[in-house]
């Protein structure tokens, strides 16, 4: 593959977005690809340290990219000279997340912590609510749902796992794995996974089918410091990774992408090992205690595991192993059709599209990830569910639109799982 002299200029200046700094004058850019060639360029800048904060390798699909002021000279000559189709999506980042943090302000000072009763689809929550609120389920439902301390992250905020069942008493039945918040600023993640736990629970009735023979096991926030990082402020709202620090180059960089941590093709293609990168793999695998947490839940419940479900955001995909090659598991064809229901479910009830497939093929190789694990695991269904995107970034959908992307996120996970229920 040819490079032009303005790729390689832009890819041996690229530097890394600093942790800390306020995005004002960042931009973001849309950028669609028309040939192979252009799709691979772009994946290489990816890897070299811009932000891509949505990346297809889909021909006529377009991908976003946050643009520094000191990287957009270059960035310019070099969509400019492959001739790329490009367009302005944001001038200024900075002052579109400072708009939406002082709005968010102000909803904290109206609606105080909670956690106990039905949550709200009104706002965001914190990782200190979102305990309460399993807590208080388990309290009120004490025959249907069990809370389970599993891990604690790295700054020691608590992990637990709420376990979901019909009440009937029955051990041993299969299971559907569940997880959100991998990635800190997806905060529509653990929204659409609390959207679960109480459709399961506060509206048993009509879901009971889907708990008849398998129990929920669902852990609503791994990345539950990077999470409340990032709802410290503007310099933090786009943080991506966990928050253990790890020293490069003389100075402080923090947390390694979970992501990217799974022993399973761990740090091959798509992952960094840069630890200033937003996919750095981290030092070793599991060097994140939230990712092993994760990896020991998988291995405690592969004997009755069925599908693992992992909730990210953004960009309407539906997607399953494998991850770290585009070849394709044996029994591809099983996985397709899970995620083709929900697809289609979506689709049918909303209009909204969601591609699906296997993430290689579909979006770019990112090896050592969860749903890669998963499925190696001993899972027999494994699926990504990248959500619909909304706001300055896309990781921030606005409130009002929160009850939108969390209903009909349910409508295709309720499918998957019927299909699932179906098939196994």
């Amino acid at each position: 593959m040819k490079f032009s002299l303005g790729l390689l200029v832009l890819l041996l200046g690229a530097t890394l977005v600093a942790a800390d700094q306020d995005y004002e004058g960042y931009r973001i850019y849309e950028v669609t690809p028309s040939s192979v060639d252009q799709a691979h360029l772009l994946h290489q800048l990816s890897l070299q340290g811009f932000d891509f904060i949505s990346e297809t390798r889909l021909l006529g699909h377009p991908s976003r990219v946050i643009v520094s002021p000191g990287q957009l000279e270059q960035f310019q000559q070099l969509v400019e000279g492959e001739k790329m189709a490009h367009n302005l999506v944001n001038s200024n980042l900075g002052a579109s997340i400072a708009e939406e943090f002082a709005q968010r302000q102000m909803q904290r000072l109206l609606a105080p912590i909670t956690g106990k009763g039905r949550l709200s689809t009104e706002r965001y929550y914190t990782h200190e609510e979102i305990i309460n609120y399993i807590d208080d389920l388990a309290q009120r439902f004490p025959s249907r749902v069990f809370v389970k301390t599993v891990g604690w992250s790295y700054e020691k905020r608590v992990l637990k796992t709420i376990t979901i069942t019909n009440g009937d008493g029955k051990a041993d039945k299969k299971v559907i794995f569940m997880d959100g918040g991998f990635h800190a600023r997806e905060w529509i993640s653990p929204a659409a996974v609390l959207y679960v736990i109480d459709q399961l629970v506060e509206q048993f009735e009509e879901n009971a089918h889907l708990l008849k023979d398998y129990d929920w096991v669902i852990l609503p926030l791994v990345n539950a410091d990077g999470y409340e990082y990032s709802q410290t402020g503007t310099l933090a709202r786009s943080w991506r990774k966990t928050r253990q620090p790890y020293t490069y180059a003389g100075r402080i960089c923090y947390g390694a992408d979970p992501n990217r941590n799974f022993d399973f093709h761990w740090n091959e293609e798509g992952a960094s090992s840069n630890p200033c990168a937003d996919t750095y793999a981290g030092p070793i695998p599991f060097s994140e205690p939230e990712t092993v947490t994760v990896r020991d839940l998988m291995h405690s419940l592969a004997d009755r595991g069925i599908m693992y479900l992992t909730i990210h955001s953004y960009g309407n995909y539906l997607l399953y192993p494998w991850g770290w090659t585009s070849d394709l598991p044996e029994d591809w064809e099983d996985l397709d059709a899970v995620a083709r229901s929900g697809a289609e479910a979506i689709e049918n009830a909303t209009g909204t599209v969601y591609t699906y497939g296997s993430s290689t093929n579909v979006l770019y190789i990112a090896a050592g990830a969860s749903d890669d694990y998963g499925y190696y695991a001993g899972f027999n269904v494994s699926i990504t569910m990248e959500l619909s995107g909304a706001g300055s970034i896309g990781f921030n959908p606005p409130v009002t639109r929160i009850d939108e992307f969390v209903t009909e996120t349910w409508i295709g996970i309720r499918a998957m799982a019927e299909k699932v229920i179906e098939m196994y």
